[in-house]
């Protein structure tokens, strides 16, 4: 089964305390169609501008991505640029220019509206509602979220939930967005908005997976001696852990079992993704390169897939 995934595509200049690049592929949906392409093929909707780069396209559709989703206007592709600090947790944003993507509207092919899986990447909240407003009836909505959507669009944030079956999104953007500081009620208040499933990235130390009647799983990330650069390790969680639900679902509905398999698939997607910049450590790595590290995670986390 297939993967859609609408999200941001972008243009990054980073800065670590160990090296500058400029003009490196980014945005949400990069990282998470790469990420979910080692397990699914995956409908790719988003935009960019006349100036994207040939090369990222070519990289795109060498991995089972499908294109007919984007959208090149007249224009630039949005940019970002941003900078870590020596922990490599806290991060500045120097600047922002959206260009094409701030008049962006999702706009899906035909053959792209009954795909079972959706991912809803990092994008304003009425953009996610926009796309769902165009779908079937999928078999499983999983949305991604960030501080400033639930900082300036926190009531659509909040229908949005009522229409997907799981939300990611970090520690802090939890307790922000509940108001809660224990992160057990944080999940169970937003799960009593609306999605059946909640996982909650947390960072070095891993996730928090909640599901309903009680279900809980935690998995830890994969112990790294060196990070090159964060950026998008959520965003690769987010799509190696769609990849593997349409790899993995039947016909049926998605259980806790798929979820926490998802669930290690995606930290070590995420773990790979910060070995480099951009999307250079994910264009290496292989399948039994995955597969090796996911079951070293899985024994770390006492966790076996059967």
């Amino acid at each position: 089964m297939s993967v859609l995934i609408v999200g941001s595509i972008a243009l990054d200049d980073i800065k670590t305390p160990a090296a500058e690049h400029p003009n490196l592929l980014g945005g949400s949906a990069s990282y998470g169609a790469v990420a979910a392409s080692f397990f699914s093929p995956v409908n790719l909707v988003g935009i960019v501008g006349e100036d994207f780069p040939k090369e990222h396209i070519e990289l795109l559709r060498s991995r089972r991505i499908d294109l007919e989703g984007l959208q090149i206007v007249a224009g630039k592709t949005f940019r970002w640029s941003g900078e870590y600090m020596l922990d490599m947790n806290t991060r500045e944003t120097r600047s922002v220019e959206l260009n094409v993507f701030e008049h962006f509207t999702p706009a899906l092919p035909a053959n792209y509206k009954s795909t079972p899986i959706v991912l809803l990447a990092n994008i304003a909240p009425d953009l996610q509602h926009h796309v769902l407003d165009q779908v079937g009836k999928p078999r499983f909505v999983i949305a991604d979220t960030m501080d400033l959507w639930i900082n300036i669009a926190k009531d659509s944030l909040t229908r949005l939930l009522g229409r997907v079956d799981m939300l990611i999104l970090n520690d802090g953007e939890a307790r922000q967005f509940t108001g809660e500081t224990n992160l057990v009620k944080a999940a169970r208040a937003i799960q009593a908005l609306g999605p059946k499933y909640v996982a909650i990235k947390k960072g070095e130390h891993g996730c928090l997976l909640f599901g309903s009647d009680g279900e809980f799983f935690s998995c830890p990330a994969f112990p790294l001696e060196e990070i090159h650069d964060p950026t998008g390790a959520g965003d690769s969680f987010a799509g190696g852990l769609a990849g593997v639900l349409a790899r993995e679902s039947d016909s049926g509905p998605v259980d806790f079992g798929a979820l926490r398999r998802a669930v290690v698939f995606g930290s070590v997607l995420a773990s790979f993704n910060v070995e480099a910049f951009s999307l250079e450590r994910l264009k290496t790595v292989d399948a039994a390169q995955i597969e090796d590290r996911s079951r070293l995670l899985r024994l770390m986390s006492q966790f076996e897939t059967d």
